[in-house]
C-alpha cells in the first residue's frame, strides 16, 4: 500500500487515525508496524483509554469504593482535624465521623456517574492529542484526560457532594471555621470549602487509578484481554 493509499484510509477512519499513522514510525519497529493498520491503531488507542477509565470507575464507584480503599479514603480536611478537639468537647465527635462517611460515599457516587464525560473526551480527541498520547510518557493518556475533563468533572461532582453533606452540622461548622482560617492564612483556599475539598480528592483518586491502568497496559500490552490493545501496544 502506498503512502497515498494509507492517508486515504486514515482520513476515512478519522483524524486520530491520521495522528497514529504519523506517530507510530517514530516509536515502532518496522516489522511490527507492518502488522498494524492505521484504523487498528486508532481503535486500539481508544480501546486502551476506555479500558483504563472503565476499570478505575468500577473500582472507585463501587459501594465503599473509597472507604474500603486506604489509598483513597478521604480523611477529614486538615482544618476540621485541627478543630476536632473542640468538636469533641461539645459532643460532636460522632458528627465528624458521619461526615467522613458521607464524604466518601459522595465521592463514590460522583465517580460512578463520570463515565459519559470520559467517553466524550475520547470521541473528541484531536490529531495533536492522539499523537501526544502515543509519543508521550507512561501516563500521557491520563494527562490528556485530566486536561480535557477536569472542568466538567468538577461541575458534575460538586452538586453530588453538596447533596450528600448538606444536612450535616459538622459540614456547616467546617465551612464556617475554614472560611475564617483561610482569611488569616491558616489553611489553603482550596480547602476552605468542603464541597471543593471532597471534589478535588475524588478527582485525584480517579486520575490516579486511570494512570495506574495506563501504566499497566504500556508495561504489559500482551497481558491485556483485548486482542486489539495487545496488537497495537505490543508493536510500540
Amino acid at each position: 500500500m502506498s503512502r497515498c493509499d494509507v492517508l486515504t484510509a486514515c482520513r476515512a477512519a478519522g483524524t486520530v487515525c491520521v495522528a497514529l499513522m504519523l506517530a507510530l514510525p517514530l516509536l515502532a519497529d518496522g516489522a511490527s508496524l507492518d502488522a498494524v493498520t492505521p484504523k487498528e491503531a486508532s481503535s486500539g488507542l481508544r480501546a486502551a483509554l476506555s479500558q483504563g477509565v472503565d476499570k478505575a470507575i468500577s473500582r472507585l464507584g463501587a459501594p465503599n469504593g473509597f472507604l474500603e480503599n486506604p489509598k483513597y479514603t478521604i480523611s477529614l480536611p486538615p482544618a476540621l482535624q485541627k478543630a476536632d478537639r473542640a468538636l469533641r468537647m461539645i459532643g460532636m465527635s460522632g458528627d465528624t465521623e458521619k461526615l467522613k462517611t458521607a464524604m466518601n460515599h459522595a465521592a463514590e457516587v460522583a465517580v460512578a456517574d463520570a463515565r459519559p464525560i470520559f467517553k466524550q473526551a475520547v470521541l473528541h480527541m484531536s490529531l495533536k492529542d492522539a499523537k501526544g498520547i502515543l509519543t508521550g510518557g507512561e501516563t500521557a493518556g491520563t494527562d490528556y484526560f485530566r486536561k480535557a475533563t477536569s472542568t466538567q468533572l468538577s461541575q458534575k461532582f460538586k452538586p453530588i457532594v453538596a447533596q450528600a453533606t448538606a444536612k450535616m452540622k459538622a459540614r456547616q461548622l467546617y465551612d464556617e471555621y475554614a472560611g475564617k482560617a483561610e482569611q488569616v492564612g491558616f489553611i489553603r483556599s482550596e480547602d476552605a470549602n468542603l464541597n471543593d475539598y471532597v471534589t478535588a480528592k475524588a478527582m485525584d483518586a480517579l486520575f490516579a487509578e486511570i494512570g495506574a491502568e495506563e501504566k499497566a497496559i504500556r508495561k504489559d500490552p500482551l497481558g491485556q484481554s483485548s486482542a486489539l490493545v495487545k496488537k497495537v501496544f505490543g508493536s510500540l
